[in-house]
């Protein structure tokens, strides 16, 4: 029988310190662990790198909350522009962001999770973009070499979860969720129903039990 990976939410809380490198699952709050981030967020950590498809917004709900309480230092996302705090904190000096296009940063999170060196990709050949990155020729098209990303913890969400881990997602929600459970030494699911061992539509299955640590039903 598969050992259960329910947790509470204070026991997967406890795996978080100052300073770590935090995937966040979710699409402009669709399919993001909106409770898990504030729970989060009022244990008071601090000095946090968050790699997300976006910011969030400026309502302290989900990956926002971060932000407007301060709690991150560096962003790395694709879109920032529906939470105004991230500009604020830009321009005060003490939020590094770095944009990467949206297409380019799940293919990176995918490499993290593959454990290939890389991607090449035409976008932001010739552009500010490409400064201090290396441009690879192939076929007689330049491409820049965008690096891996990886998470000591993927904070994610799904819709359902059998106590073994195995995840399903609801529609759009599934988004950056299933890649970022493969690149992160630490994967911790916010699950709106678990169910037991057996239960799920193995068809339906999106991220094995395998890709999950922990799972916090919320």
């Amino acid at each position: 029988m598969a050992t259960s990976k329910i947790v509470s939410l204070e026991e997967a809380l406890a795996r978080f310190h100052d300073g770590q490198t935090v995937m966040i699952g979710g699409f402009t709050n669709v399919g993001s662990p909106n409770q898990f981030c504030r729970a989060l967020a009022d244990t008071g950590i601090r000095r946090l790198h968050i790699i997300a498809n976006d910011a969030g917004n400026d309502w302290q709900d989900g990956i926002g909350t971060f932000i407007v309480e301060r709690r991150a230092v560096r962003l790395t996302a694709s879109h920032v522009g529906l939470n105004p705090v991230v500009g604020q904190l830009m321009n005060e000096g003490v939020l590094e962001v770095t944009l990467v296009p949206q297409g380019t940063l799940v293919e990176r999170i995918r490499c993290g999770g593959m454990g290939l060196g890389g991607v090449l990709t035409p976008t932001g050949v010739g552009t500010l973009a490409a400064q201090g990155k290396q441009v690879i020729s192939v076929g007689g098209r330049d491409y820049l070499l965008e690096l891996p990303l990886r998470a000591e913890i993927a904070l994610i969400k799904a819709w359902r979860a059998d106590t073994a881990g195995n995840l399903v997602y609801r529609r759009t929600a599934k988004n950056f969720n299933p890649v970022m459970a493969m690149a992160a030494d630490l994967v911790i699911v916010q699950a709106e129903e678990v169910v037991e061992v057996g239960e799920l539509d193995p068809d339906q299955v999106c991220t094995p039990a395998a890709c999950v640590d922990m799972v916090v039903p919320l």
